[in-house]
Protein backbone atom coordinates (compact mmCIF):
# COMPACT_ATOMS: atom_id res chain seq x y z
CA UNK A 1 0.00 0.00 0.00
CA UNK A 2 1.46 3.43 -0.79
CA UNK A 3 2.06 5.57 1.96
CA UNK A 4 -0.39 8.63 2.50
CA UNK A 5 1.81 11.90 1.88
CA UNK A 6 2.00 14.48 4.67
CA UNK A 7 1.34 17.16 1.39
CA UNK A 8 -1.71 15.51 0.19
CA UNK A 9 -4.59 18.22 1.35
CA UNK A 10 -2.50 20.95 -0.22
CA UNK A 11 -1.52 19.34 -3.36
CA UNK A 12 -5.25 18.67 -3.89
CA UNK A 13 -5.89 22.35 -3.46
CA UNK A 14 -3.33 23.38 -6.16
CA UNK A 15 -5.00 23.13 -10.13
CA UNK A 16 -3.04 20.82 -12.48
CA UNK A 17 -3.07 20.01 -16.08
CA UNK A 18 -0.65 17.06 -17.54
CA UNK A 19 0.22 17.60 -21.00
CA UNK A 20 3.06 16.26 -23.11
CA UNK A 21 5.03 18.10 -25.88
CA UNK A 22 8.02 16.93 -28.63
CA UNK A 23 11.07 18.17 -27.94
CA UNK A 24 14.39 17.26 -30.10
CA UNK A 25 11.62 14.46 -31.58
CA UNK A 26 10.81 12.97 -28.51
CA UNK A 27 7.91 13.42 -26.22
CA UNK A 28 8.18 15.66 -22.94
CA UNK A 29 5.91 14.71 -20.07
CA UNK A 30 4.99 18.14 -17.93
CA UNK A 31 2.63 19.03 -14.93
CA UNK A 32 1.35 22.47 -15.08
CA UNK A 33 0.66 23.34 -11.50
CA UNK A 34 -1.27 27.13 -10.30
CA UNK A 35 -3.42 29.03 -12.52
CA UNK A 36 -2.58 29.69 -15.99
CA UNK A 37 -2.62 33.50 -16.19
CA UNK A 38 -0.33 33.70 -12.82
CA UNK A 39 2.29 36.88 -13.42
CA UNK A 40 5.41 34.30 -12.59
CA UNK A 41 6.06 31.25 -14.65
CA UNK A 42 8.66 29.10 -13.05
CA UNK A 43 9.81 26.16 -15.18
CA UNK A 44 11.27 23.29 -12.30
CA UNK A 45 14.10 20.79 -13.28
CA UNK A 46 14.31 17.45 -10.83
CA UNK A 47 17.33 15.66 -9.64
CA UNK A 48 18.72 12.45 -10.99
CA UNK A 49 16.66 9.31 -11.00
CA UNK A 50 13.65 10.86 -10.17
CA UNK A 51 10.59 12.63 -11.42
CA UNK A 52 8.33 15.87 -11.17
CA UNK A 53 6.43 14.18 -8.25
CA UNK A 54 9.69 14.86 -5.98
CA UNK A 55 8.68 18.71 -6.43
CA UNK A 56 5.15 18.27 -5.49
CA UNK A 57 5.76 19.36 -1.75
CA UNK A 58 6.93 22.65 -3.15
CA UNK A 59 4.33 23.25 -5.34
CA UNK A 60 1.71 22.64 -2.85
CA UNK A 61 3.12 25.33 -0.82
CA UNK A 62 3.08 27.90 -3.32
CA UNK A 63 -0.11 30.11 -4.05
CA UNK A 64 -0.65 32.15 -6.60
CA UNK A 65 2.39 31.06 -9.02
CA UNK A 66 2.34 28.72 -11.90
CA UNK A 67 4.98 26.14 -11.75
CA UNK A 68 5.61 23.84 -14.83
CA UNK A 69 7.72 20.44 -13.79
CA UNK A 70 8.19 18.28 -16.56
CA UNK A 71 9.90 14.60 -16.13
CA UNK A 72 13.34 14.99 -17.67
CA UNK A 73 14.17 12.75 -21.06
CA UNK A 74 13.96 9.20 -19.85
CA UNK A 75 13.01 9.36 -16.79
CA UNK A 76 9.04 9.13 -15.42
CA UNK A 77 6.64 9.62 -18.56
CA UNK A 78 9.47 11.62 -20.73
CA UNK A 79 10.71 9.45 -23.55
CA UNK A 80 14.54 9.48 -23.63
CA UNK A 81 16.70 11.50 -26.17
CA UNK A 82 16.70 9.95 -29.75
CA UNK A 83 19.81 11.83 -31.33
CA UNK A 84 21.46 12.97 -28.07
CA UNK A 85 23.55 11.77 -25.40
CA UNK A 86 21.70 12.18 -21.93
CA UNK A 87 24.86 14.21 -20.74
CA UNK A 88 25.04 18.02 -19.31
CA UNK A 89 25.20 19.01 -23.15
CA UNK A 90 22.19 17.14 -24.41
CA UNK A 91 19.76 18.06 -21.12
CA UNK A 92 20.72 21.67 -22.04
CA UNK A 93 19.48 21.64 -25.69
CA UNK A 94 16.48 19.70 -24.28
CA UNK A 95 15.77 22.24 -21.97
CA UNK A 96 16.31 25.34 -23.93
CA UNK A 97 13.93 23.47 -26.79
CA UNK A 98 11.41 22.52 -23.76
CA UNK A 99 11.00 26.15 -22.95
CA UNK A 100 10.67 27.33 -26.36
CA UNK A 101 8.29 24.70 -28.00
CA UNK A 102 6.26 26.04 -24.45
CA UNK A 103 6.15 29.49 -25.64
CA UNK A 104 7.37 30.72 -22.98
CA UNK A 105 9.95 33.91 -22.73
CA UNK A 106 12.46 33.96 -19.90
CA UNK A 107 10.35 32.22 -16.93
CA UNK A 108 12.12 31.47 -14.00
CA UNK A 109 13.80 28.67 -13.92
CA UNK A 110 14.70 26.57 -11.04
CA UNK A 111 16.28 22.96 -10.28
CA UNK A 112 17.16 20.89 -7.66
CA UNK A 113 20.08 18.63 -7.00
CA UNK A 114 21.40 17.31 -10.34
CA UNK A 115 18.44 19.94 -12.05
CA UNK A 116 21.03 22.78 -10.36
CA UNK A 117 23.49 21.48 -12.79
CA UNK A 118 20.94 21.34 -15.34
CA UNK A 119 19.68 24.52 -15.07
CA UNK A 120 22.80 26.38 -14.54
CA UNK A 121 24.77 25.31 -17.96
CA UNK A 122 21.46 25.87 -19.48
CA UNK A 123 21.32 29.43 -18.13
CA UNK A 124 24.98 29.93 -18.55
CA UNK A 125 24.67 28.64 -21.84
CA UNK A 126 22.37 31.48 -23.42
CA UNK A 127 19.02 30.11 -21.73
CA UNK A 128 16.89 33.46 -21.09
CA UNK A 129 15.52 33.21 -17.29
CA UNK A 130 14.44 36.31 -15.15
CA UNK A 131 15.25 34.11 -12.25
CA UNK A 132 17.05 31.57 -11.06
CA UNK A 133 16.28 28.99 -8.00
CA UNK A 134 18.56 26.16 -7.12
CA UNK A 135 17.90 23.78 -4.61
CA UNK A 136 20.60 21.71 -2.75
CA UNK A 137 22.55 22.88 -5.39
CA UNK A 138 25.22 20.47 -6.65
CA UNK A 139 28.41 22.83 -5.27
CA UNK A 140 31.58 21.17 -5.90
CA UNK A 141 32.61 18.24 -8.48
CA UNK A 142 31.85 14.83 -7.11
CA UNK A 143 34.84 13.29 -7.70
CA UNK A 144 36.83 14.90 -5.54
CA UNK A 145 36.48 15.87 -2.12
CA UNK A 146 35.09 13.90 0.74
CA UNK A 147 32.50 11.95 -1.44
CA UNK A 148 34.98 11.19 -4.19
CA UNK A 149 35.36 7.80 -3.24
CA UNK A 150 31.95 6.61 -3.16
CA UNK A 151 31.47 8.89 -6.56
CA UNK A 152 33.43 6.92 -8.34
CA UNK A 153 31.99 3.08 -6.64
CA UNK A 154 28.61 4.93 -7.69
CA UNK A 155 29.86 5.02 -11.42
CA UNK A 156 31.30 1.25 -10.84
CA UNK A 157 27.42 0.20 -9.77
CA UNK A 158 26.01 1.69 -12.89
CA UNK A 159 28.18 0.79 -15.27
CA UNK A 160 28.13 -2.54 -14.24
CA UNK A 161 24.49 -2.78 -14.76
CA UNK A 162 24.63 -1.26 -17.99
CA UNK A 163 27.42 -4.03 -18.80
CA UNK A 164 25.71 -7.24 -17.60
CA UNK A 165 22.79 -9.12 -19.17
CA UNK A 166 19.77 -7.07 -19.61
CA UNK A 167 17.79 -9.16 -16.94
CA UNK A 168 20.63 -9.05 -14.54
CA UNK A 169 21.78 -5.40 -15.02
CA UNK A 170 18.19 -4.56 -14.74
CA UNK A 171 17.71 -6.17 -11.32
CA UNK A 172 20.72 -4.38 -10.65
CA UNK A 173 20.05 -0.91 -10.89
CA UNK A 174 16.34 -1.57 -9.65
CA UNK A 175 17.52 -3.52 -6.26
CA UNK A 176 15.49 -2.51 -3.04
CA UNK A 177 18.57 -2.84 -0.75
CA UNK A 178 20.60 -0.14 -3.19
CA UNK A 179 17.48 1.99 -3.34
CA UNK A 180 16.65 1.85 0.55
CA UNK A 181 20.49 2.20 0.72
CA UNK A 182 20.06 5.89 -0.94
CA UNK A 183 16.99 6.43 0.80
CA UNK A 184 18.89 5.99 4.49
CA UNK A 185 21.56 8.06 3.67
CA UNK A 186 19.83 11.09 2.08
CA UNK A 187 16.71 11.33 4.86
CA UNK A 188 17.31 13.38 7.70
CA UNK A 189 13.55 13.66 9.22
CA UNK A 190 13.73 12.59 12.95
CA UNK A 191 9.65 12.35 12.07
CA UNK A 192 9.35 8.97 11.63
CA UNK A 193 6.43 8.87 9.57
CA UNK A 194 7.77 11.47 7.24
CA UNK A 195 10.81 9.13 6.86
CA UNK A 196 8.43 6.51 5.47
CA UNK A 197 6.68 8.27 3.02
CA UNK A 198 9.65 9.63 1.82
CA UNK A 199 11.28 5.92 1.69
CA UNK A 200 8.08 5.13 0.29
CA UNK A 201 9.01 7.46 -2.76
CA UNK A 202 11.85 6.95 -3.62
CA UNK A 203 11.19 3.06 -3.96
CA UNK A 204 7.59 4.19 -6.36
CA UNK A 205 10.04 6.81 -8.36
CA UNK A 206 13.28 5.93 -8.41
CA UNK A 207 13.51 3.33 -10.95
CA UNK A 208 11.24 4.59 -13.39
CA UNK A 209 14.00 5.67 -16.16
CA UNK A 210 13.87 4.75 -19.98
CA UNK A 211 16.34 2.63 -20.55
CA UNK A 212 20.15 1.44 -18.87
CA UNK A 213 21.60 3.74 -21.51
CA UNK A 214 19.57 6.69 -20.07
CA UNK A 215 19.92 5.75 -16.91
CA UNK A 216 23.80 5.45 -16.98
CA UNK A 217 24.45 8.52 -19.21
CA UNK A 218 22.47 10.57 -16.51
CA UNK A 219 24.88 9.51 -14.15
CA UNK A 220 27.39 10.32 -15.76
CA UNK A 221 26.50 13.63 -16.57
CA UNK A 222 25.68 14.40 -12.44
CA UNK A 223 29.11 13.86 -11.62
CA UNK A 224 30.68 15.46 -14.51
CA UNK A 225 29.84 19.10 -13.85
CA UNK A 226 28.56 20.80 -10.93
CA UNK A 227 27.05 23.84 -10.54
CA UNK A 228 30.55 26.23 -10.03
CA UNK A 229 31.57 25.51 -13.49
CA UNK A 230 28.65 27.67 -14.92
CA UNK A 231 27.92 30.11 -11.88
CA UNK A 232 30.59 33.13 -13.16
CA UNK A 233 28.40 32.98 -16.27
CA UNK A 234 24.59 33.35 -14.95
CA UNK A 235 23.91 37.41 -14.55
CA UNK A 236 20.16 36.68 -13.76
CA UNK A 237 19.38 36.85 -9.90
CA UNK A 238 20.21 33.98 -8.37
CA UNK A 239 18.84 31.90 -5.26
CA UNK A 240 20.63 29.16 -3.48
CA UNK A 241 18.33 27.17 -1.05
CA UNK A 242 20.67 25.19 0.41
CA UNK A 243 20.39 22.76 4.09
CA UNK A 244 22.55 22.66 6.84
CA UNK A 245 23.46 18.83 6.68
CA UNK A 246 23.89 17.74 3.20
CA UNK A 247 25.96 15.24 3.18
CA UNK A 248 26.93 15.96 -1.09
CA UNK A 249 27.50 19.31 -0.64
CA UNK A 250 28.63 20.79 2.60
CA UNK A 251 27.83 24.24 3.94
CA UNK A 252 31.29 25.94 3.39
CA UNK A 253 31.02 24.53 -0.22
CA UNK A 254 27.64 26.38 -1.07
CA UNK A 255 29.31 29.83 0.84
CA UNK A 256 32.22 29.27 -1.53
CA UNK A 257 30.14 28.92 -4.30
CA UNK A 258 27.33 31.99 -3.84
CA UNK A 259 30.23 34.20 -4.15
CA UNK A 260 30.82 33.04 -7.62
CA UNK A 261 27.39 34.24 -9.07
CA UNK A 262 27.37 37.86 -10.33
CA UNK A 263 23.93 38.17 -8.36
CA UNK A 264 23.00 35.61 -5.41
CA UNK A 265 21.96 35.05 -2.26
CA UNK A 266 22.23 31.66 -0.52
CA UNK A 267 19.38 30.77 2.59
CA UNK A 268 20.34 27.80 4.78
CA UNK A 269 17.82 25.56 6.04
CA UNK A 270 18.34 24.04 9.18
CA UNK A 271 17.72 20.50 10.43
CA UNK A 272 17.48 18.71 6.36
CA UNK A 273 20.23 17.66 4.31
CA UNK A 274 19.81 16.75 0.58
CA UNK A 275 16.05 16.45 0.78
CA UNK A 276 15.01 19.98 1.29
CA UNK A 277 12.06 19.23 -1.51
CA UNK A 278 10.47 16.64 0.94
CA UNK A 279 12.07 17.11 4.45
CA UNK A 280 11.30 21.31 4.31
CA UNK A 281 9.26 22.23 1.29
CA UNK A 282 7.39 25.11 3.46
CA UNK A 283 10.55 26.44 4.47
CA UNK A 284 11.71 26.23 1.01
CA UNK A 285 8.35 27.68 -0.93
CA UNK A 286 9.15 30.89 1.90
CA UNK A 287 12.47 31.50 0.55
CA UNK A 288 11.41 30.90 -3.16
CA UNK A 289 8.52 33.44 -2.75
CA UNK A 290 10.15 36.21 -0.92
CA UNK A 291 12.83 36.53 -3.65
CA UNK A 292 9.99 36.06 -6.09
CA UNK A 293 8.27 38.88 -4.66
CA UNK A 294 5.02 37.49 -5.91
CA UNK A 295 2.65 34.35 -4.44
CA UNK A 296 2.20 33.43 -1.25
CA UNK A 297 3.05 30.31 1.17
CA UNK A 298 -0.08 28.04 0.98
CA UNK A 299 -1.17 26.94 4.47
CA UNK A 300 -3.61 23.60 4.90
CA UNK A 301 -6.84 24.28 6.97
CA UNK A 302 -5.28 21.85 9.07
CA UNK A 303 -2.27 23.53 9.71
CA UNK A 304 -4.31 27.40 10.38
Amino acid sequence: MPVPSPYALLLSNVMVREASVSVLDSSTSYWDYGPPNADTVVVAVHGFRGEHHGLDPVVAHLSGIRVISPDLPGFGESEPLRDLTHDIAGYTAWLRAFIEALGLHAPVILGHSFGSIVVSAAVAGGVEASKVILVNPIAAPALSGPNGFLSRLTLLYYRAGRALPPKLGGALLSNWLIVRFMSLLLAQSPDRDLRRWVHDQHHTYFSRYATRDSVVEGFEASISADVSQFAPSITAPTLLIGADRDPITTVDAQRRLVELFPDARLEIIPAVGHLIHYEKPREAASAIVEFLGDGAVAVSEAAA
